[in-house]
Parts: C-alpha cells; structure tokens; sequence
C-alpha cells in the first residue's frame, strides 16, 4: 500500500512514521525547503505534559496526550521524562491552588521538596506542583529525528513541494488507489474553513548562572510562562496565545511579559544572552479540540492547537489504523456538523 502525507510539521512526520512502521510506502510532500520556521512546530515549546494542560484543556487532551510520553522515547532518545514544576508566588498561591483543582497525577511540594528537585530555586518559592511523570524535549531536535526515522523507514520526503506539485502528486497517487494524509495546518482552510490560527510568541536565552533539569511553569493570574531548558544554558520562554493568523514579529509588551516571567522565576534571567525571539501560528478549531477524519479521498489531520508534540502521536496513530482499515476512527469525535463531515 502506498500514502501520500502532505506538511513535514511534527503531525506530518509523526503520521508518516506510524505508516511507515506499518509497512505502507509512503512520501512526505513539504513546501518548504527544508525543515525549519516554515512549519509551527519549529516554535513549540516541546512539552509532554497532559496533566498540566488538563489545567485548562478538555479532558480528550489528556487522554490522547499519554500515549506520547512512550511514544517519543521510543522514537527520539533525547526525550526527557523528568516531570513539570508549577510554582507561583506567595501573591498568587490562589492559582496554584486552582492549578490543582483542576489538574491530577502531582505532588504539593514545600520550600525543601522544591530545592530538592531544582536546587537554584532554593528559597524562591514556598509551595509547588510537582508532575513527576511528564516528560520535554527540544522540538527541532525532535523534527529532525523524526525525518531521519522516515527515510530509515523506506519511505521519503519531497522539499520544496508547492501547491502545484502537490496537486498533481496527489492527483495521481488518488487515481493509483493511494490513501493521502493532509497534515497542512492552516493551509488546509481551502476545505476546512473553521480553522483559526492562535499566534505563540516566544524567546529562547541563554545563561550559564543557573541550571533548571525540568519546565518550569511560573503561574500568574495574567501572564502564565513556562520555561523550557535545551541544554547547553539554553532556555525557551514562552508563550503566549494571540487569535491571530499572521505569523508577525513578537511584539513589546509580550516580549516584556515574557522576560519579566522568567525574571520573576529567578532573577539569574535579568543578565540572560537573547539568542533568538520567534512566533509561530498554529491550527486550531472553535473548540481547540483535533480532529481526525476524511473529506472525500483524503483524511485530515489537524487543529492540534497548542499541543502538537503531546497530540502528535496519538492523532498519527489514528490516521494510520484509519488509512489501513478504510473507515473512521471514533476517538476523537466532536458534536458539531463539520466533525460529522469529517467523520
């Protein structure tokens, strides 16, 4: 059998990966050149973490999001399941404490357990939330391994793929009895027109003066920040969520909120190197919920919102047993007449 993916983001590649596992031929088509800032996934913070987004997603998120925290292991060494830390300030406990109501699979910590796990935020913090067992990696690291893991695969990737060339592939592969996956993002409002884009800024710094092994998450009643560590000093800081569909430059006041989380955290920040500042639009239905399912001879892939790397997995299994079995997949289900479309 053969597949035809279209978008080489971290839903793309991880659909083609589960196709390719299964022993279906498959070829990546991307516009781009080449992996990289094309795609929003270059922007993610790379948090494997459904307990803490149950915080404030639908339950399906968590449901869906477990898978990954076997998934990528087994699929990129560089995954890290070393927990999520959520800390507020003694002004803001009350979030903290609604964090916890909301969420489950954590720890309180006090000032001790917090300096146990994070020893340069000793004495910052009074109490925490600790998820011992969430996981992080770096997204671009993550890409590239998945894209090594496809050809290793057998199967291959197409650069530099415009709506023209994909067109016809797809054409052609449909007329050959091929199962094609569109994986597009906001490109494919050409058929999904409920998409909405959700604009994340974020920075990444660099600073040698403390060391953090976990994200951190900094709560704050306006402007909740998480802080990511890369390795190497590096730290991502992000991000915020903007209804916006232009991919424009970070602007002031986020970029202000953004390092003024991070300073608040600890104050080692306040001499942290900018290494670089990015925005990324991502996919997202009314409901912020994915779906998965066909429109005439293709099947869909999107709307992951802010979870792409948590959902990725999960969702590219779907698409996979769907493209093998030739029929729907009930997990992911929605009560609104698109999803009964694409159902």
């Amino acid at each position: 059998m053969r597949a035809i993916v279209l978008g080489a983001g971290v839903a793309g590649l991880a659909c083609a990966v589960e196709l390719a596992e299964r022993g279906v031929a498959v070829e990546v088509l991307e516009r781009e050149g080449r992996l990289g800032a094309g795609c929003c996934s270059w922007y993610a913070g790379g948090m494997l973490a459904p307990w803490c987004e149950r915080e404030s997603a639908e339950p399906p998120v968590a449901t869906l999001g477990l898978e990954s925290l076997t998934w990528w292991p087994a699929r990129y060494p560089g995954t890290r399941v070393r927990g999520s830390l959520v800390v507020a300030h003694g002004r803001d406990a009350g979030e903290l404490r609604q964090f916890a109501r909301r969420t489950e699979h954590y720890e309180w910590l006090d000032a001790a357990g917090i300096a146990a796990l994070e020893p340069d935020l000793a004495g910052r913090f009074s109490q925490g939330l600790y998820f011992p067992q969430e996981g992080h990696l770096d997204p671009r690291a993550a890409l590239a391994a998945l894209a090594q893991r496809v050809v290793a695969l057998g199967a291959s990737i197409r650069y530099g793929a415009d709506a023209d060339i994909a067109r016809d592939v797809v054409r052609a592969a449909q007329a050959a009895g091929a199962a094609v996956i569109d994986c597009r993002g906001l490109e494919a409002r050409d058929e999904l027109p409920d998409l909405r884009g959700v604009k994340g800024e974020m920075l990444v710094v660099r600073l040698t003066d403390i060391s953090l092994s976990r994200p951190v998450r900094v709560l704050h009643p306006r402007v909740p920040v998480y802080i990511v560590p890369r390795g190497d000093g590096h730290y991502m800081v992000g991000a915020t969520m903007i209804e916006s569909d232009q991919p424009t430059r970070i602007t002031a006041r986020s970029l202000l909120e953004l390092l003024g989380a991070a300073y608040a955290l600890h104050p080692a920040f306040g001499e942290a190197e900018v290494v670089e500042i990015g925005t990324g639009v991502r996919p997202a239905f009314p409901d912020n919920l994915p779906r998965v399912g066909r429109i005439g001879g293709k099947i869909y892939v999107n709307g992951l919102y802010r979870h792409g790397f948590l959902l990725a997995p999960a969702l590219a299994r779907q698409a996979a047993e769907q493209v093998l079995a030739a029929g729907p997949s009930a997990e992911v289900t929605h009560e609104d007449s698109r999803q009964r479309r694409l159902a």
